[in-house]
């Protein structure tokens, strides 16, 4: 692993926060950016997600863990608290990786 690299850019996100931190009161973006922001910022977590429920390493994680998230978002979309929603998509792939559901 390529040490100064790894604290190189752990030092740029820390700066990076914090100059959010420092500017919130100091500069004002106008209301067509802000939304940009925070539908860049939604798109970016859904790409996440997509990426870490569909694929594991190079390819397709199967059918198991997909459906595991859809239950869980279905459960966290019906307001169930987290911790079953967590349960819930868990039980779920596990359940259908018992079935044979790669």
């Amino acid at each position: 692993m390529n040490w100064p690299a790894v604290l190189t850019l752990a030092g740029g996100t820390y700066l990076l926060r914090l100059t959010g931190v420092v500017l919130r009161d100091r500069v004002r973006l106008p209301g067509r950016v802000e939304r940009y922001v925070d539908l860049g910022a939604t798109a970016l977590l859904v790409a996440l997600v997509a990426t870490a429920a569909l694929t594991d390493g190079s390819g397709f994680a199967g059918w198991a863990r997909p459906a595991g998230v859809a239950v869980g978002a279905l459960a966290a979309w019906r307001k169930v608290p987290f911790v079953l929603v967590v349960v819930l998509a868990a039980a779920t792939t596990a359940g259908l990786r018992y079935l044979g559901v790669p």
